[in-house]
């Protein structure tokens, strides 16, 4: 490819040996085709880039990668709009996800803040670290059950509080994605407060309504004066989702091609 100064014009990414190449020809079934600014040879400022299954990047680019603002479609309907640093996703966000996909946010690096909005209903505000969710951060469930909270390699861990679409209300201390010592209340105001063992709850103390004391949890156990029948349904999470996927070689081809920093973006 000839050396040319900043202007208008299109290239054509094409893979050559592992490596993505920007060419002036094209080969129309397999090239990738950008149309908009190009400074020594590689897009450089605004410009849109389109693959060959519909995907599309529009936005400012930088040394041949997306840099600043962009937004990439996919052809789904599937839409990320935000901040990109170096061909990453970075920054401020607005993530919209398609219901139908269920690929997982893992983002290759960088650190950011975003919104995302999935088509289902459900919801993610919060911070990004190395492509999964990392920070504080606020997860709306499509039911309308939401967790508010610290998240650590993309799983809740830390102080957080989830709310359930019933009314029941769990706050305290989370590790690697499970409850794992806090305050469980029911919509009645009845009351747990103790440890959690897998999701379960493991040594605690019940309080009814009025804050008496009328149970206890031993090692898993519930255990009652004779008197005492519990008037409450234990709560159950949804399916722990995980935001980073292990992709198999045959999905990385097919949906990722093998691109390096231009490589089709995962959900």
């Amino acid at each position: 490819m000839s050396e040319i100064s900043r202007n208008q014009g299109v290239l054509f990414l094409r893979n050559v040996n592992g490596e993505p190449k920007w060419f002036e020809d094209d080969d129309e079934d397999n090239d990738g085709k950008y149309f908009g600014e190009i400074e020594n040879g590689v897009p450089d400022g605004q410009g849109t880039f389109s693959w060959s299954n519909g995907d599309k990047y529009v936005g400012e680019w930088k040394n041949g990668k997306p840099n600043d603002q962009g937004t990439y479609t996919w052809s789904d309907g599937t839409k990320y709009e935000g901040e990109w640093k170096n061909g990453k996703r970075h920054g401020q966000v607005t993530y919209t996800w398609c219901f139908y996909c269920n690929w997982c946010s893992s983002l290759p690096g960088g650190t950011n803040s975003s919104i995302s909005s999935f088509a289902d209903g459900r919801k993610y505000e919060g911070e990004w670290k190395d492509g999964v969710y990392n920070g504080h951060g606020t997860y709306t469930f499509s039911d309308g059950s939401k967790y508010v909270g610290e998240y650590k390699n993309g799983l809740k861990n830390g102080h957080g509080t989830y709310t359930f679409l019933n009314g029941d209300n769990f706050e305290g201390e989370w590790k690697e994605g499970e409850q794992d010592e806090g305050t469980h209340t029911w919509s009645n105001k009845y009351k747990y407060e103790g440890s959690w063992k897998s999701c379960q709850m493991w040594n605690g103390i019940y309080y009814d309504n009025k804050g008496n004391l009328f149970g206890k949890q031993v090692n898993g156990e519930q255990q009652y004066p004779p008197s005492k029948t519990i008037p409450i349904k234990f709560p159950t999470l949804p399916p722990l989702i995980l935001h980073r996927v292990k992709l198999s070689p045959s999905k990385i081809l097919q949906r990722l091609g093998s691109y390096l920093f231009l490589e089709k973006q995962s959900k």
